[in-house]
């Protein structure tokens, strides 16, 4: 194989070698674990390829610098926004191949933008040199309140999209390990009150019989499971996505999570949320939904749940989080009744609604008024701090206080 050459050493590879280095250091800064070695095995990988066409470089590249199955997005998005400028690619390929051809004509629509486009913009626009220097501002901050304060604070529904990026930040760094709880099952302990007799005479046989050393077993713990039931109707829609983000933190992190998302209907997106890569899981997650933004049958859809999924993940004291606003205009009795019914089958049964952040609110709405009696924690989330509440919520045991339904039901009533 031959030596890669240093970036800008000759005409014939140095512009498209230096570019290579820029490209690996972007999808570095995306979160890649790419190295110096990888980049200069990418030059390496071109040279000797001899690639003709766009199709050819992307995949001679994507070999050498994607490693596993939740890369391929990152790389894929990275790719199409570095290498965008139409002819710049085949221009500089053609300083080392003269016989290579634009795979792309001027008229070649532009792609639509894919998972992970955000992240991989910020990396790529943060790698920009300045065109000119500019003055430095201070700014005197005494007596005011901190940046990460305020984000705290702050609405999900009137953050701006840098703000939003910053809160999804946060809520994957949180605490999401969850709550352990003892199961009837025994597992291999140092101490334990029970024997294993089994275990005990297969050590005997080791000695002869000599010596006996007892083994014993401890109840497993295990985190039980928790099944989330999300509302994507239009009006969840400002703070849908942003809790798409912490449910598939929370399933990376906490493991055996199950999520539905219901509007007109219940969808199992719990397989899409399974992949590392969170843009991605958000884009699998698009394509399953058939109705986002649209109404809301909260009482059929519980009836599915019930009817089709309850025995299968409702198992081993599962908790229960219920995301909706309540707003349920037709079949009241019904949702009454599924929710009844959804509130024996849990351990815990929790009810997230961002109507709270309002101070006057009042649950007189038929459907709020409907769910109220069957949940065991009534629990405001529109912002970074009620997240967090939440998240330590779920590694506490149940409390009462605020979030106490009955004392909501004791306003009206």
């Amino acid at each position: 194989m031959s030596q890669a050459r240093a970036p800008g050493q000759d005409k014939s590879g140095g512009a498209l070698a230096e570019n290579i280095l820029h490209f690996a250091r972007a999808l570095r800064a995306a979160g890649l674990p790419i190295g110096t070695g990888a980049a200069l095995d990418a030059i390496s990988a071109i040279e000797v390829a001899g690639v003709r066409n766009r199709d050819d470089f992307r995949v001679t590249l994507e070999a050498v610098f994607v490693k596993k199955r939740e890369h391929a997005a990152v790389f894929d998005e990275a790719f199409r926004i570095f290498w965008r400028r139409r002819g710049f690619l085949e221009q500089l390929m053609t300083l080392m191949s003269p016989v290579d051809q634009p795979a792309n004509g001027p008229g070649a629509p532009v792609e639509k933008p894919a998972a992970a486009a955000a992240r991989v913009a910020q990396a790529l626009m943060g790698k920009r040199e300045p065109e000119r220097e500019e003055s430095a501002v201070t700014y005197d901050q005494s007596f005011t309140v901190s940046q990460e304060k305020l984000l705290q604070r702050k609405d999900f529904a009137q953050m701006s999209a840098a703000e939003i990026a910053d809160a999804l930040r946060a809520i994957a760094a949180l605490d999401l390990s969850g709550d352990e709880r003892r199961t009837r099952r025994f597992a291999p302990a140092r101490s334990g009150a029970r024997i294993d007799l089994r275990r005990t005479l297969r050590r005997s046989m080791r000695g002869g019989g000599s010596f006996i050393d007892l083994a014993r077993t401890a109840p497993q713990v295990r985190k039980p499971p928790i099944v989330i039931l999300c509302d994507i109707s239009g009006s969840m829609a400002e703070y849908t996505r942003v809790f798409l983000h912490f449910f598939h933190a929370l399933t990376e992190k906490r493991g055996r999570v199950h999520t539905f998302l219901f509007g007109t209907r219940l969808t199992n997106v719990t397989r899409a949320l399974r992949h590392k890569d969170p843009d991605e899981a958000l884009a699998q997650c698009s394509g399953d939904v058939l109705d986002w933004s649209g109404g809301t049958r909260i009482g059929q859809c519980l009836r599915q749940f019930n009817r089709d999924w309850s025995r299968r993940v409702l198992g081993q004291g599962a908790t229960v989080l219920i995301f909706t606003d309540g707003l349920e205009r037709e079949g009241v009795s019904e949702l009454a009744r599924e929710m009844e019914r959804l509130h024996k089958s849990a351990r815990r049964l929790v009810w997230l609604n961002p109507l709270l952040r309002f101070e006057r609110f009042e649950p007189r709405a038929q459907g709020v008024w409907a769910m109220l009696p069957h949940v065991d924690e009534f629990r405001a989330v529109h912002n970074l701090a009620s997240v967090a509440a939440l998240a330590a919520a779920l590694s506490a045991p149940r409390t009462g206080g605020a979030v106490d339904p009955r004392m909501w039901l004791k306003r009206v009533g």
